[in-house]
Protein backbone atom coordinates (compact mmCIF):
# COMPACT_ATOMS: atom_id res chain seq x y z
CA UNK A 1 0.00 0.00 0.00
CA UNK A 2 1.42 3.11 -1.11
CA UNK A 3 2.68 6.00 1.62
CA UNK A 4 -0.10 8.45 -0.13
CA UNK A 5 -3.14 5.37 0.63
CA UNK A 6 -1.89 5.03 4.32
CA UNK A 7 -2.19 8.87 5.03
CA UNK A 8 -4.93 10.27 7.49
CA UNK A 9 -7.05 13.61 8.07
CA UNK A 10 -5.87 15.07 10.49
CA UNK A 11 -1.92 13.99 10.97
CA UNK A 12 -1.54 16.43 13.72
CA UNK A 13 -4.53 14.60 15.65
CA UNK A 14 -2.54 11.32 15.19
CA UNK A 15 0.76 13.12 16.10
CA UNK A 16 -0.77 14.20 19.87
CA UNK A 17 -2.49 10.44 19.68
CA UNK A 18 1.18 8.92 19.59
CA UNK A 19 2.82 11.21 22.00
CA UNK A 20 0.18 10.69 24.78
CA UNK A 21 0.09 7.16 24.37
CA UNK A 22 3.95 7.22 24.61
CA UNK A 23 4.51 9.46 27.74
CA UNK A 24 1.84 7.14 29.39
CA UNK A 25 3.89 4.07 28.63
CA UNK A 26 6.67 6.64 30.87
CA UNK A 27 4.36 7.70 33.92
CA UNK A 28 2.96 4.19 34.48
CA UNK A 29 6.16 2.52 33.84
CA UNK A 30 7.61 4.90 36.43
CA UNK A 31 4.62 4.85 38.92
CA UNK A 32 6.58 2.15 40.97
CA UNK A 33 9.79 4.06 42.06
CA UNK A 34 7.91 6.80 44.21
CA UNK A 35 5.03 5.06 45.96
CA UNK A 36 7.69 2.50 47.27
CA UNK A 37 7.50 3.57 50.79
CA UNK A 38 3.77 4.49 50.51
CA UNK A 39 2.88 0.87 49.19
CA UNK A 40 4.72 -1.11 52.17
CA UNK A 41 2.55 0.98 54.34
CA UNK A 42 -0.80 0.89 52.60
CA UNK A 43 -0.55 -2.93 52.35
CA UNK A 44 2.04 -3.86 55.50
CA UNK A 45 4.57 -5.12 53.54
CA UNK A 46 8.30 -4.97 53.73
CA UNK A 47 10.05 -2.33 51.06
CA UNK A 48 11.66 -5.34 49.64
CA UNK A 49 8.62 -6.99 48.76
CA UNK A 50 6.96 -3.25 47.71
CA UNK A 51 10.19 -2.69 45.36
CA UNK A 52 8.48 -5.25 43.38
CA UNK A 53 5.87 -3.14 42.13
CA UNK A 54 8.72 -1.39 39.96
CA UNK A 55 10.11 -4.71 39.10
CA UNK A 56 7.87 -6.50 37.66
CA UNK A 57 6.26 -3.62 35.82
CA UNK A 58 9.82 -3.49 33.98
CA UNK A 59 10.21 -7.11 34.01
CA UNK A 60 6.61 -7.41 32.03
CA UNK A 61 7.78 -4.61 29.47
CA UNK A 62 10.76 -5.80 28.66
CA UNK A 63 9.29 -9.09 27.39
CA UNK A 64 6.26 -7.78 25.97
CA UNK A 65 8.01 -4.86 24.02
CA UNK A 66 9.65 -7.68 21.48
CA UNK A 67 6.51 -9.62 21.44
CA UNK A 68 3.91 -6.70 20.67
CA UNK A 69 6.81 -5.80 18.14
CA UNK A 70 6.06 -8.81 16.04
CA UNK A 71 2.12 -8.50 16.38
CA UNK A 72 2.32 -5.14 15.65
CA UNK A 73 4.26 -5.95 12.03
CA UNK A 74 1.48 -7.43 10.72
CA UNK A 75 -2.11 -6.30 9.73
CA UNK A 76 -3.65 -6.24 13.14
CA UNK A 77 -1.80 -3.53 14.52
CA UNK A 78 -5.23 -1.47 15.43
CA UNK A 79 -6.53 -4.53 17.25
CA UNK A 80 -2.72 -5.41 19.11
CA UNK A 81 -3.03 -1.86 20.25
CA UNK A 82 -6.50 -1.53 21.63
CA UNK A 83 -5.93 -4.70 23.65
CA UNK A 84 -2.92 -4.27 25.08
CA UNK A 85 -4.58 -0.40 26.34
CA UNK A 86 -7.69 -2.36 27.67
CA UNK A 87 -4.83 -4.78 29.17
CA UNK A 88 -3.18 -1.39 30.95
CA UNK A 89 -7.11 -0.25 31.79
CA UNK A 90 -7.82 -3.81 34.07
CA UNK A 91 -4.31 -3.62 35.43
CA UNK A 92 -4.94 0.11 36.63
CA UNK A 93 -8.22 -1.03 37.85
CA UNK A 94 -6.25 -3.73 39.86
CA UNK A 95 -3.85 -1.18 41.79
CA UNK A 96 -7.11 0.81 42.60
CA UNK A 97 -9.52 -1.34 44.21
CA UNK A 98 -8.59 -2.79 48.12
CA UNK A 99 -7.15 -6.07 46.83
CA UNK A 100 -4.84 -8.32 48.65
CA UNK A 101 -0.73 -7.10 47.72
CA UNK A 102 -0.54 -10.36 45.25
CA UNK A 103 -2.97 -8.61 43.48
CA UNK A 104 -1.19 -5.36 43.19
CA UNK A 105 1.70 -6.52 41.60
CA UNK A 106 -0.61 -8.57 38.45
CA UNK A 107 -1.80 -5.07 37.87
CA UNK A 108 1.54 -4.10 38.10
CA UNK A 109 2.96 -6.35 35.63
CA UNK A 110 -0.56 -5.96 33.36
CA UNK A 111 0.20 -1.72 33.28
CA UNK A 112 4.31 -2.43 32.45
CA UNK A 113 3.36 -5.23 29.43
CA UNK A 114 1.95 -1.74 28.50
CA UNK A 115 5.78 -0.09 27.45
CA UNK A 116 6.18 -2.14 24.49
CA UNK A 117 3.38 0.07 22.94
CA UNK A 118 5.58 2.41 22.17
CA UNK A 119 7.41 0.79 19.32
CA UNK A 120 3.88 0.20 17.75
CA UNK A 121 3.71 4.09 17.72
CA UNK A 122 6.60 4.43 16.08
CA UNK A 123 5.37 1.80 13.38
CA UNK A 124 2.19 4.19 13.13
CA UNK A 125 3.79 7.06 12.41
CA UNK A 126 5.93 5.86 10.03
CA UNK A 127 3.15 3.96 8.27
CA UNK A 128 1.12 6.68 8.29
CA UNK A 129 2.75 10.36 8.33
CA UNK A 130 5.18 11.88 5.57
CA UNK A 131 8.76 11.34 6.23
CA UNK A 132 9.74 14.32 7.76
CA UNK A 133 6.50 14.35 10.10
CA UNK A 134 7.63 11.03 11.22
CA UNK A 135 11.07 11.55 11.85
CA UNK A 136 10.35 14.60 13.90
CA UNK A 137 6.83 11.91 16.14
CA UNK A 138 9.43 9.11 16.16
CA UNK A 139 12.05 10.94 17.90
CA UNK A 140 9.77 12.48 20.81
CA UNK A 141 8.27 9.24 21.03
CA UNK A 142 11.63 7.97 21.64
CA UNK A 143 12.03 10.90 24.14
CA UNK A 144 8.69 10.69 25.88
CA UNK A 145 9.83 7.06 26.53
CA UNK A 146 12.33 8.29 28.91
CA UNK A 147 12.29 11.71 29.60
CA UNK A 148 8.15 10.92 30.43
CA UNK A 149 9.82 9.71 34.00
CA UNK A 150 9.83 13.49 35.11
CA UNK A 151 6.12 13.74 34.91
CA UNK A 152 4.91 10.80 36.44
CA UNK A 153 7.18 11.45 39.72
CA UNK A 154 6.40 14.62 40.96
CA UNK A 155 2.22 13.97 39.99
CA UNK A 156 2.21 10.77 41.85
CA UNK A 157 4.19 11.70 44.82
CA UNK A 158 2.01 14.70 45.14
CA UNK A 159 -1.35 12.46 45.05
CA UNK A 160 0.40 10.46 47.46
CA UNK A 161 0.89 13.14 49.99
CA UNK A 162 -2.68 14.00 49.26
CA UNK A 163 -4.82 11.19 49.02
CA UNK A 164 -2.66 7.96 49.52
CA UNK A 165 -1.25 5.70 47.21
CA UNK A 166 -4.56 4.32 45.66
CA UNK A 167 -4.87 8.03 44.26
CA UNK A 168 -1.92 7.39 42.69
CA UNK A 169 -2.74 4.39 41.03
CA UNK A 170 -6.14 5.98 40.15
CA UNK A 171 -4.22 8.87 38.13
CA UNK A 172 -2.80 5.69 36.24
CA UNK A 173 -6.42 4.23 35.68
CA UNK A 174 -7.61 7.71 34.16
CA UNK A 175 -4.51 7.97 31.80
CA UNK A 176 -4.99 4.51 30.43
CA UNK A 177 -9.06 4.71 29.97
CA UNK A 178 -8.39 8.09 28.14
CA UNK A 179 -5.79 6.35 25.94
CA UNK A 180 -8.01 3.46 25.21
CA UNK A 181 -10.64 5.73 24.11
CA UNK A 182 -8.32 8.24 22.44
CA UNK A 183 -7.07 5.08 20.33
CA UNK A 184 -10.49 4.17 19.38
CA UNK A 185 -10.97 7.40 17.33
CA UNK A 186 -7.72 8.32 16.45
CA UNK A 187 -5.95 5.13 15.57
CA UNK A 188 -6.03 4.24 11.63
CA UNK A 189 -5.46 0.39 10.44
CA UNK A 190 -2.31 -0.88 9.78
CA UNK A 191 -1.45 -1.67 5.85
CA UNK A 192 -2.25 -4.31 3.94
CA UNK A 193 0.62 -6.94 4.42
CA UNK A 194 0.69 -10.46 5.14
CA UNK A 195 0.02 -11.59 8.59
CA UNK A 196 2.47 -12.74 10.96
CA UNK A 197 2.57 -15.76 13.05
CA UNK A 198 4.05 -15.29 16.58
CA UNK A 199 7.27 -17.20 17.25
CA UNK A 200 5.96 -18.73 20.75
CA UNK A 201 9.54 -21.18 21.32
CA UNK A 202 10.90 -17.92 20.61
CA UNK A 203 8.98 -15.87 22.89
CA UNK A 204 8.87 -18.69 25.98
CA UNK A 205 12.66 -18.22 25.29
CA UNK A 206 12.97 -14.37 25.45
CA UNK A 207 10.58 -14.75 28.73
CA UNK A 208 13.08 -16.69 30.27
CA UNK A 209 16.08 -15.03 29.65
CA UNK A 210 15.30 -11.40 29.72
CA UNK A 211 13.72 -11.07 33.45
CA UNK A 212 16.49 -13.65 34.43
CA UNK A 213 19.21 -11.41 32.87
CA UNK A 214 17.46 -7.99 34.56
CA UNK A 215 17.12 -9.65 37.85
CA UNK A 216 20.44 -10.53 38.05
CA UNK A 217 21.85 -7.41 36.63
CA UNK A 218 19.51 -5.46 39.51
CA UNK A 219 19.82 -7.35 42.51
CA UNK A 220 22.65 -5.73 43.68
CA UNK A 221 22.41 -7.34 47.46
CA UNK A 222 23.15 -10.82 45.68
CA UNK A 223 26.21 -9.59 43.72
CA UNK A 224 27.51 -8.30 47.22
CA UNK A 225 26.57 -11.49 49.48
CA UNK A 226 26.81 -14.03 47.22
CA UNK A 227 28.56 -13.02 43.97
CA UNK A 228 29.00 -16.94 42.64
CA UNK A 229 25.31 -17.50 42.66
CA UNK A 230 24.69 -14.00 40.84
CA UNK A 231 27.50 -14.79 37.77
CA UNK A 232 26.04 -18.77 38.10
CA UNK A 233 22.49 -17.31 37.02
CA UNK A 234 23.81 -14.46 34.95
CA UNK A 235 25.85 -16.81 32.97
CA UNK A 236 22.89 -19.11 32.87
CA UNK A 237 20.66 -16.19 31.68
CA UNK A 238 23.65 -15.81 29.14
CA UNK A 239 23.55 -18.98 27.47
CA UNK A 240 20.01 -18.75 27.07
CA UNK A 241 20.00 -15.40 25.36
CA UNK A 242 22.62 -16.99 23.15
CA UNK A 243 20.30 -19.83 22.40
CA UNK A 244 17.53 -17.94 21.83
CA UNK A 245 19.27 -15.82 19.33
CA UNK A 246 20.17 -18.86 17.26
CA UNK A 247 16.93 -19.79 17.23
CA UNK A 248 15.30 -16.38 15.65
CA UNK A 249 18.18 -16.33 13.21
CA UNK A 250 17.24 -19.83 11.99
CA UNK A 251 13.26 -19.21 11.97
CA UNK A 252 11.31 -18.31 8.87
CA UNK A 253 9.03 -15.80 10.93
CA UNK A 254 11.50 -14.53 13.98
CA UNK A 255 10.01 -12.89 17.24
CA UNK A 256 12.50 -10.08 16.39
CA UNK A 257 14.74 -10.49 13.56
CA UNK A 258 17.67 -10.19 14.41
CA UNK A 259 19.31 -10.71 11.29
CA UNK A 260 18.56 -7.21 11.12
CA UNK A 261 21.51 -6.75 13.35
CA UNK A 262 23.90 -7.94 11.13
CA UNK A 263 23.81 -4.78 9.15
CA UNK A 264 27.11 -2.51 10.69
CA UNK A 265 25.14 0.52 11.28
CA UNK A 266 22.04 -0.98 13.78
CA UNK A 267 24.82 -3.78 15.48
CA UNK A 268 26.96 -0.45 16.06
CA UNK A 269 23.35 1.92 17.43
CA UNK A 270 22.33 -1.02 19.81
CA UNK A 271 25.69 -0.86 21.01
CA UNK A 272 25.80 2.80 21.83
CA UNK A 273 22.66 2.34 23.44
CA UNK A 274 23.98 -0.16 26.20
CA UNK A 275 26.83 1.28 26.95
CA UNK A 276 25.39 4.75 27.10
CA UNK A 277 22.53 3.31 28.85
CA UNK A 278 24.56 2.64 31.77
CA UNK A 279 25.74 5.76 32.71
CA UNK A 280 22.42 7.86 32.03
CA UNK A 281 20.71 5.89 34.53
CA UNK A 282 23.75 5.76 36.65
CA UNK A 283 23.98 9.83 37.00
CA UNK A 284 19.62 9.72 36.93
CA UNK A 285 19.84 7.21 40.18
CA UNK A 286 22.56 8.65 41.81
CA UNK A 287 21.43 12.10 41.92
CA UNK A 288 17.44 11.21 42.43
CA UNK A 289 18.93 9.13 46.13
CA UNK A 290 21.51 12.11 46.62
CA UNK A 291 18.92 14.81 47.34
CA UNK A 292 16.37 12.29 49.11
CA UNK A 293 19.63 11.43 51.83
CA UNK A 294 19.00 13.98 55.45
CA UNK A 295 21.53 16.00 56.19
CA UNK A 296 21.70 14.09 59.09
CA UNK A 297 24.20 11.87 57.29
CA UNK A 298 26.39 15.16 56.26
CA UNK A 299 25.10 15.76 52.78
CA UNK A 300 21.93 15.71 50.81
CA UNK A 301 18.76 17.80 51.33
CA UNK A 302 16.02 15.56 52.74
CA UNK A 303 13.53 16.60 50.25
CA UNK A 304 10.41 13.70 50.30
CA UNK A 305 8.70 11.94 47.28
CA UNK A 306 6.95 15.05 45.69
CA UNK A 307 9.85 17.63 46.48
CA UNK A 308 12.21 14.95 44.52
CA UNK A 309 9.91 14.49 41.89
CA UNK A 310 9.97 18.40 41.28
CA UNK A 311 13.79 17.94 41.07
CA UNK A 312 12.75 15.87 38.04
CA UNK A 313 10.91 18.24 35.94
CA UNK A 314 14.36 20.19 34.43
CA UNK A 315 15.26 16.25 33.02
CA UNK A 316 12.08 16.12 31.14
CA UNK A 317 11.65 19.57 29.99
CA UNK A 318 14.87 19.70 28.78
CA UNK A 319 15.07 16.32 27.29
CA UNK A 320 11.87 17.25 25.31
CA UNK A 321 13.32 20.69 24.09
CA UNK A 322 16.19 18.52 22.85
CA UNK A 323 13.98 15.85 21.16
CA UNK A 324 12.57 18.93 19.58
CA UNK A 325 15.80 20.38 18.34
CA UNK A 326 17.22 17.23 17.24
CA UNK A 327 15.20 16.63 13.81
CA UNK A 328 16.81 20.02 12.60
CA UNK A 329 20.28 19.72 13.81
CA UNK A 330 20.24 16.07 12.22
CA UNK A 331 20.49 16.90 8.62
CA UNK A 332 23.18 19.16 9.38
CA UNK A 333 25.32 17.14 12.18
CA UNK A 334 24.78 13.68 10.83
CA UNK A 335 24.20 10.54 13.16
CA UNK A 336 27.67 10.19 14.54
CA UNK A 337 28.27 13.86 15.35
CA UNK A 338 25.21 14.12 17.02
CA UNK A 339 24.84 11.52 18.97
CA UNK A 340 28.24 12.16 20.00
CA UNK A 341 27.29 15.80 20.98
CA UNK A 342 24.55 14.14 22.85
CA UNK A 343 26.98 11.87 24.76
CA UNK A 344 29.16 14.56 25.69
CA UNK A 345 26.68 16.66 27.00
CA UNK A 346 25.32 13.46 29.38
CA UNK A 347 29.69 13.80 29.99
CA UNK A 348 29.64 17.25 31.10
CA UNK A 349 26.23 16.43 33.54
CA UNK A 350 28.70 13.91 34.97
CA UNK A 351 31.51 15.85 35.55
CA UNK A 352 29.42 18.44 37.26
CA UNK A 353 27.71 16.26 39.89
CA UNK A 354 30.94 15.08 40.92
CA UNK A 355 33.00 17.97 41.50
CA UNK A 356 30.15 20.12 42.94
CA UNK A 357 26.78 18.47 44.77
CA UNK A 358 26.04 21.68 46.85
CA UNK A 359 23.70 23.36 47.08
CA UNK A 360 20.61 21.98 45.87
CA UNK A 361 20.46 24.13 42.78
CA UNK A 362 23.71 22.34 41.24
CA UNK A 363 22.32 19.23 41.99
CA UNK A 364 19.40 20.69 39.68
CA UNK A 365 21.19 21.78 37.35
CA UNK A 366 23.14 18.72 36.55
CA UNK A 367 20.19 16.57 35.86
CA UNK A 368 19.03 19.25 34.08
CA UNK A 369 21.84 19.16 31.70
CA UNK A 370 21.77 15.06 32.06
CA UNK A 371 17.99 15.47 30.75
CA UNK A 372 18.70 17.53 27.49
CA UNK A 373 21.54 14.68 27.10
CA UNK A 374 19.29 12.15 27.43
CA UNK A 375 16.64 13.50 25.18
CA UNK A 376 18.95 14.00 22.45
CA UNK A 377 20.80 11.15 22.79
CA UNK A 378 16.76 9.27 22.66
CA UNK A 379 15.95 11.47 19.73
CA UNK A 380 18.80 10.79 18.03
CA UNK A 381 18.81 6.50 17.94
CA UNK A 382 15.55 5.37 15.74
CA UNK A 383 17.08 7.55 13.19
CA UNK A 384 19.94 5.35 12.77
CA UNK A 385 18.43 2.65 13.24
CA UNK A 386 15.61 2.78 10.75
CA UNK A 387 17.34 4.47 8.08
CA UNK A 388 18.51 0.86 7.13
CA UNK A 389 15.75 -0.89 8.93
CA UNK A 390 12.74 -1.88 6.23
CA UNK A 391 8.97 0.12 6.95
CA UNK A 392 7.69 -3.49 7.89
CA UNK A 393 10.01 -4.19 10.63
CA UNK A 394 9.78 -0.50 12.02
CA UNK A 395 8.19 -2.29 15.50
CA UNK A 396 10.38 -5.07 15.71
CA UNK A 397 13.62 -3.46 14.89
CA UNK A 398 12.75 -0.95 17.66
CA UNK A 399 11.67 -3.36 20.22
CA UNK A 400 15.18 -4.75 20.22
CA UNK A 401 16.89 -1.39 20.52
CA UNK A 402 14.07 -0.67 23.58
CA UNK A 403 15.13 -4.07 25.28
CA UNK A 404 18.91 -3.42 25.09
CA UNK A 405 18.29 0.02 26.51
CA UNK A 406 16.58 -1.44 29.51
CA UNK A 407 19.67 -3.54 29.88
CA UNK A 408 21.92 -0.51 29.98
CA UNK A 409 19.56 1.18 32.17
CA UNK A 410 19.56 -1.84 34.68
CA UNK A 411 22.61 -2.12 34.61
CA UNK A 412 23.99 1.68 35.43
CA UNK A 413 21.25 1.60 37.81
CA UNK A 414 22.74 -1.94 39.77
CA UNK A 415 26.39 0.03 39.26
CA UNK A 416 25.39 2.75 41.23
CA UNK A 417 23.91 0.57 43.88
CA UNK A 418 27.15 -1.44 44.18
CA UNK A 419 29.63 1.29 44.18
CA UNK A 420 27.70 3.54 46.72
CA UNK A 421 27.16 0.27 48.84
CA UNK A 422 31.20 -0.12 48.94
CA UNK A 423 31.00 3.24 50.96
CA UNK A 424 28.06 2.42 53.50
CA UNK A 425 29.31 1.78 56.73
CA UNK A 426 26.51 2.72 58.44
CA UNK A 427 23.00 3.72 57.47
CA UNK A 428 23.73 5.78 54.58
CA UNK A 429 26.89 5.78 52.09
CA UNK A 430 29.87 8.26 52.52
CA UNK A 431 29.60 11.50 50.50
CA UNK A 432 32.94 10.36 48.43
CA UNK A 433 30.92 6.93 47.25
CA UNK A 434 28.78 9.38 44.80
CA UNK A 435 32.06 11.40 43.39
CA UNK A 436 33.24 7.99 42.90
CA UNK A 437 30.09 6.76 41.12
CA UNK A 438 30.20 9.66 39.62
CA UNK A 439 34.24 9.48 37.82
CA UNK A 440 33.43 5.84 36.96
CA UNK A 441 30.18 7.07 35.35
CA UNK A 442 32.34 9.58 33.57
CA UNK A 443 35.03 6.91 32.33
CA UNK A 444 31.98 4.83 30.99
CA UNK A 445 30.31 7.61 29.25
CA UNK A 446 33.58 8.68 27.83
CA UNK A 447 33.72 5.04 26.63
CA UNK A 448 30.81 5.41 24.62
CA UNK A 449 32.47 8.48 22.84
CA UNK A 450 35.48 6.18 21.54
CA UNK A 451 32.58 3.65 20.58
CA UNK A 452 30.61 6.39 18.37
CA UNK A 453 33.75 7.71 17.27
CA UNK A 454 35.35 4.15 15.94
CA UNK A 455 32.07 2.62 14.77
CA UNK A 456 29.91 2.88 11.66
CA UNK A 457 27.11 4.28 11.88
CA UNK A 458 25.74 5.24 8.70
CA UNK A 459 24.39 3.41 5.75
CA UNK A 460 27.17 3.07 2.98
Amino acid sequence: MSKERNAVRSPRLLVGFLVFVGLITAVIGSLGAPLITAVAEAYDVSLAASQWTLTIALLAGAVATPVLGRLGSGPRRRTVVLVMLGVEVVGSLLTVLPLPFALLLVGRALQGMGIGLVVLMMAVARDHLDEQRAARTIALLSVASTAGIGIGYPLSGLLTDLAGVRAAYGFGLAITMAAFLAAVFALPHAPDRPSTRLDLRGAVLLAIALPSLLLVIGETSLWRHQAPLAITILAAAVLVLIGWIYLEAHTEQPLVDVRLLKHPAVAAANLVMLTGGVGMYLLFSLITRYVQTPATAGYGFGLNTFESGLVLVPFSVLGFVAGRLVPAWRERLGARLLLGASTAVVLAAFVLFAVARSPLVLPIIAIGVLGFGVGAFSAAMPAVILAVTPAAETASAMSVNAVVRSVGFSTGSALGGLILAAHTTGVFPSESGYAAAAWIGVVATAMTLVIIAILPLKHR
